[in-house]
């Protein structure tokens, strides 16, 4: 756990004002892309203030002790401005409102949990939510290391042989006068984009990355590209999968906490940021409203299938929501673990092929021409 519960009675320290500069210096934490409490922290966060709660500690010293056991200094500034705003008289999930750090799905289920006196649970459930969350993300990152490892070298290789390699090919054929086949010509082409470009290409690749969310994460786009993700062979039903898992584990939450179902699909509505099923999400708010039924409203998303729907039918039909969505739930994370092992196992040989294939072709270019020189040279 990141917390201790158990404090030294006696701390000493000693050191001097270099040491205390570094010191600080190290504890900063650079944040490129996203939050700095991120899905991560938030699994801790809500665990250890479960813990804490059911262990009999008032919530405000929950927050002070965890305050105390962070090491870096924005982190300690973070718990002590929520303690500030709870002495200040504002409820707990105000204070998560006020700040950008946690959604409203987080909002609305610590209100549920104060307004119900189950507070305790809701941070179990919480901590359960971000686990899972973090468990996908770790499996799909296993999943990719690997290959993307292999496709990063390959991709140094070729760009080596195009600008090691190749020079050498075109200046023994420029002296010899050579005649060069097309895929030759088209070869040394790319080799000297490279050479002349290469250096800009870099440098508009890392403005990119850094500026990834302002240009990408705008709506239009996102939506386009979260469209095209979903269409292509593989990836597709993979990204479909961790998304349909994470609504089944929210739904599940959100109805164990007695909230209304269409409460419920609101609020998700507003946590997930994936277009497809916040569109169809949307749809189906408007169908229940309408006095659907949730299956009939489902079975008009393209994104559901027809396993769920069924089986939201049969928990329509028999009072039991909660317990349908929970072994939804766990199906699809098996799902996504079974597939991202799939995929990591079907992308290395891809790219080895791939590679290969890219390999080959620059071997063949150049020695095409070296045949003809051959029969120049005999001649």
């Amino acid at each position: 756990m990141g917390f201790k519960l158990e404090q030294s009675l006696d701390t000493k320290v000693s050191s001097t004002d270099t040491k205390q500069g570094v010191e600080k210096w190290l504890q900063k934490e650079i944040v490129l892309f996203g939050t700095f409490f991120n899905n991560k922290r938030k699994e801790d966060f809500y665990g250890e203030l479960s813990i804490l709660l059911k262990a009999g500690v008032q919530l405000r010293e929950a927050l002070d002790i965890l305050r105390e056991n962070q090491n870096k200094e924005k982190l300690r500034t973070f718990y002590a401005q929520m303690l500030e705003a709870l002495d200040g008289g504002r409820s707990f999930s105000q204070i998560l409102r006020s700040l950008k750090e946690f959604t409203e799905y987080e909002y609305y289920s610590v209100q549920i949990g104060e307004e119900s006196g189950n507070l305790t649970a809701i941070f179990h459930e919480l901590s359960i939510f971000f686990a899972q969350k973090n468990e996908q993300r770790r499996n799909l990152i296993n999943a990719l290391t690997y290959p993307m490892i292999i496709l990063c070298t390959a991709i140094l290789v070729v760009i080596f042989m195009l600008r090691m390699v190749v020079p050498m090919f075109e200046d023994i054929f420029r002296q010899n006068k050579v005649e060069l086949p097309t895929i030759t010509r088209w070869i040394i082409a790319v080799s000297n984009f490279i050479g002349d470009y290469g250096g800009v290409a870099i440098i508009v690749l890392i403005v990119l990355t850094l500026l990834r969310k302002p240009i990408f994460y705008r709506e239009s786009l996102k939506r386009k590209k979260d469209y095209i993700t979903l269409k292509l062979p593989y990836v597709g039903n993979f990204v479909r999968s961790i998304y349909l898992a994470q609504f089944t584990q929210a739904v599940a939450l959100l109805t164990s906490s007695k909230v209304p179902l269409l409460n419920s699909i609101q609020m998700v509505k507003r946590m997930i940021r994936f277009y497809p099923l916040q569109d169809a999400l949307d749809h189906m708010e408007t169908r229940i409203m309408q006095g659907v039924s949730l299956h009939a409203s489902m079975k008009e998303g393209k994104i559901f299938d027809n396993k769920m729907t069924a089986l939201i039918k049969v928990a329509e039909e028999t009072n039991q929501t909660e317990y349908i969505f929970e072994k939804l739930n766990q199906q699809y994370a098996l799902e996504v673990q079974q597939k991202s092992k799939l995929l990591s196992a079907l992308m290395e040989p891809l790219i080895i092929v791939l590679i290969g294939f890219f390999v080959g072709v620059i071997l063949v270019s150049m020695y095409l021409p070296m045949f003809r020189l051959s029969s120049v040279l005999g001649g």
